[in-house]
């Protein structure tokens, strides 16, 4: 078990945790920086294997409730920040729990932030919580004990809409104390994470081609048109690319009836109907598209296909952007195959007159399996000349094959709406090792990696590649780690801006 010490500010804080945590050292180092500074010896005579900086603080999100947990990625103050990503794994933890937790930065004050203008001031630095312990604690960690894990977690007893003044106080009190109490024992099994691993990059990985393209159209466009900028569906399937693009300006909607008259709306990387686009024309917005050229082939191909008087069987998945902008070409002339028991059950006018196209970021195997069904069952059927699995996809799923053999886990990093990141997850799995799909290193179970000594890392084309390196410096802040990559091929695609953008 690894020696674990925890550190509170107040009695009340380290009341609710002594005898929660087996085998842990709990110390109380006192309210403010002066306090701190006084204990700090004390610190330096200790040597933990582990840290937790844990207690209460004030909410500066407005989002947060008392009893709200904040596990901080970063802790800042009036000297600088300090990055601490070791944390990570205990926000997973807790979410599992049922509580409302969130990773993120925590800055310290030298006094008690309770008035709305500091704290509205300190949340648009994003800050999600104040205290006024932690910072100083962990720069004198860094320079003691550099290479110990160490962790900030924080419980939320007020809010700018529930001042500490208030008479709501007492009973928030009581219950982030309640709240710390029953997570205690979690944290003795973060400071279990601690040790030494191996990391098996997968490559290529992360933003494809058309993924860059579609991102640089919309950045271009927040450059050179009015403002809002608006896209039709999510750009990527990516919660952290969405997330900066709306902060940006960007404004993402379902349908074109949400877009003003003569606005600027740009069309996803997925592609839409012939329908989307004539009603853009009607309204007369200013369109902008930001189809990857490999899903335009597929559209071009079903066209074609529909035009010699084919029925078209469309392997794909039901509800996918991708699928109904296809789907869309020629409705009823396109029929959805998802799998091989529907490819065996699929009927169509002339089994002479039929042809297939594919979704591109499907599992290879699968779509080869559902193909050769329909190939079996209608021996005239024709395709394209070239596979529609994209090329990223393709190499993607070659790389985390490499990979997963090797590894006692793998950790995919993408969004649940990415189809090309669910694939990796298939594929891993069907090398026989347990494959698990976050949208960041905060979503990261400590359980997946207790007894892991080699960790896989891919990520999917539309998730950023920043993610990888978070996800990387959570496990080194956990102990020292060994990296390896391993290239299955060398990816230098790119492809022309659109017109509407590139002069």
């Amino acid at each position: 078990m690894t020696n674990l010490l925890v550190i509170t500010a107040l009695r009340t804080e380290g009341a609710a945790l002594w005898g929660r945590i087996d085998g842990a050292t709990v110390e109380r180092c006192g309210m403010g920086p002066a306090r701190v500074q006084d204990w700090l010896p004390r610190l330096r005579t200790l040597r933990p294997q582990a840290v937790i900086i844990a207690g209460v603080a004030g909410g500066l999100d407005p989002s947060l409730e008392p009893g709200d947990v904040i596990v901080a990625s970063e802790v800042r103050d009036a000297q600088g920040s300090v990055m601490t990503p070791a944390g990570a794994p205990l926000t997973a933890e807790l979410c599992s729990m049922g509580l409302r937790a969130r990773s993120g930065p925590i800055v310290s004050s030298d006094h008690i932030v309770d008035t709305i203008d500091e704290r509205e001031r300190l949340s648009a630095t994003g800050a999600l919580a104040t205290d006024m312990e932690s910072t100083a604690i962990v720069r004198a960690l860094a320079e003691d004990h550099g290479d110990v894990p160490v962790a900030v977690l924080r419980v939320i007893v007020d809010t700018p809409q529930r001042p500490l003044a208030g008479a709501s106080t007492v009973p928030a009190g009581i219950q982030a104390l309640r709240t710390l109490r029953n997570i205690g024992p979690t944290f003795q099994t973060w400071a279990d994470l601690a040790g030494p691993r191996r990391v098996v990059l997968a490559a290529p990985r992360s933003f494809c081609a058309g993924v860059d393209r579609a991102i640089e159209i919309v950045e271009l466009a927040l450059e050179r048109f009015p403002r809002p900028i608006y896209v039709r569906r999510q750009i990527v399937h990516n919660a952290h690319v969405v997330a900066d693009l709306s902060r940006r300006g960007v404004v993402f909607v379902d349908e074109l009836d949400e877009v003003p008259d003569g606005m600027t709306v740009i069309f996803s990387a997925h592609g839409v109907a012939p329908a989307v686009r004539e009603e853009a024309a009607r309204r007369e917005l200013h369109v902008i598209d930001a189809t990857c050229p490999l899903v335009g082939k597929v559209h071009n191909a079903a066209r074609r296909f529909v035009g010699r008087g084919d029925t078209v069987l469309l392997i794909g998945q039901d509800g996918h952007d991708e699928t109904e902008g296809t789907l869309g070409e020629a409705p009823g002339q396109i029929v959805l195959v998802q799998n091989p028991e529907e490819a065996e059950q699929v009927t169509v006018a002339d089994p002479e007159r039929v042809a297939f196209v594919m979704q591109t970021t499907l599992a290879i195997d699968d779509a080869a399996e559902t193909a050769g069904v329909l190939r079996q069952r209608f021996p005239e059927i024709a395709s394209s000349s070239t596979d529609d699995i994209c090329y990223a996809t393709t190499n993607r799923q070659q790389a985390v094959r490499a990979i997963a053999y090797d590894a006692d886990i793998v950790i995919v990093l993408g969004s649940t709406n990415s189809s090309n990141s669910q694939r990796l997850v298939e594929v891993a799995e069907r090398c026989g090792t347990p494959a698990y799909l976050v949208d960041n290193a905060a979503e990261i179970r400590a359980e997946w990696l207790r007894g892991a000594s080699t960790i896989g890392i891919t990520a999917g084309a539309s998730a950023p590649p920043g993610l990888v390196d978070e996800v990387i410096g959570t496990l080194r802040a956990l102990g020292s780690v060994e990296i390896i990559e391993r290239a299955v091929t060398n990816e230098n695609v790119s492809f022309a801006l659109p017109k509407e953008i590139s002069g």
